[in-house]
């Protein structure tokens, strides 16, 4: 049975500042914060404030079309300065029931002929790692079905289940492998484990990088928030690139505000550029994260405002 769809009025503010010990040359910078626009996310009102300012800044999409911003600099500085807010209206159901069609419905699935080529990139395996091949298979069994949604939701759960979730500020992501063998690791580790998962099953899928927004009810049980986000989709014929979000077991939208999507996590880093100076010169940089519910007739209702993942 599916839920009830529900419309929810939402601002994401993103602030990210980089701090250096001397003026610096600033290199191009690429920024990827605006949400995709789709059935279910509408925006409403953004905007972006770069200090210094920048001498060019222009926007593209890229092969995923993904929204991209560009930025180069003239003057040095030291300290730079990202502010972007965006308000959006998001369109969830809590419960979706999906219409696979029905060669879909249950594993193994075939995908058609003519969809075959396009999801060729989102099939290949980036970590061929045996373990977690092992690990990917005993959600063959303890699903209790072959139905297809059943095993997606079965290795949702259980990654919620087997793992710790820790945040953390460093760059990178670990192979699906090392958080297999650590038992730990963020949303973006535990998506990437997901995402090569159903890969190893036969399934096409792809990285997201967005935000979550997290009600004051649920601050003990979801986690996530207060940070960029990420989790994966997988393509299932009948019901597009569903999502499902690992960290919090959350099947579908709700509460997930969709940024960027790519094969690799690798290519859709929220901000990355560069600058001239000496490497000790950078003092490291702060982000900070909210995404808050407004209430259409009141004032906004505080939603979660904490760390960087």
């Amino acid at each position: 049975m599916s839920g009830r769809s529900g419309m929810r009025l939402l601002t994401v503010r993103h602030v990210t500042i980089y701090h250096y010990s001397e003026p610096v040359q600033l290199g191009e910078h690429r920024m990827m914060f605006r949400p995709r626009e789709s059935h279910d996310l509408r925006l409403v009102k953004t905007s972006l404030e770069i200090l210094p300012r920048p001498a060019n800044l222009r926007w593209l999409h890229d092969v995923f079309d993904n929204s991209v911003a560009i930025a180069t600099f003239g003057d040095m500085t030291s300290e730079l300065r990202f502010d972007s807010t965006v308000t959006l209206e998001h369109l969830e159901t809590p419960l979706p029931d999906y219409a696979l069609e029905v060669g879909a419905q249950t594993h193994p699935l075939r995908y058609p002929d003519d969809e075959g080529p396009d999801l060729a990139s989102a099939l290949m395996r980036r970590y061929p790692e045996q373990e977690v091949d092992l690990w990917a298979a005993q959600f063959l069994t303890t699903s209790r079905s072959n139905r297809t949604m059943s095993l997606l939701n079965s290795m949702t759960l259980g990654i919620k289940e087997q793992f710790v979730y820790e945040r953390r500020t460093q760059k990178g992501v670990q192979s699906p492998g090392e958080t297999l063998r650590r038992n730990r690791g963020s949303c973006r580790d535990f998506a990437l484990l997901m995402m090569e998962a159903v890969r190893s099953l036969g399934l096409a899928a792809r990285f997201v990088s967005g935000y979550i927004f997290v009600p004051e009810m649920d601050r003990d049980a979801t986690v996530g928030g207060g940070a960029t986000h990420a989790w994966l989709q997988v393509y299932l014929p009948g019901a597009g690139w569903v999502d499902f979000d690992p960290t919090n077991s959350i099947v579908g939208n709700r509460n997930l505000i969709r940024v960027a999507v790519a094969w690799d996590p690798q290519q859709v880093l929220p901000l990355w550029g560069t600058f001239i100076g000496s490497a000790s010169s950078s003092r490291g940089m702060k982000v900070e994260v909210s995404v808050t519910e407004e209430a259409r007739e009141s004032s906004p209702a505080r939603g979660d405002r904490t760390g960087h993942d």
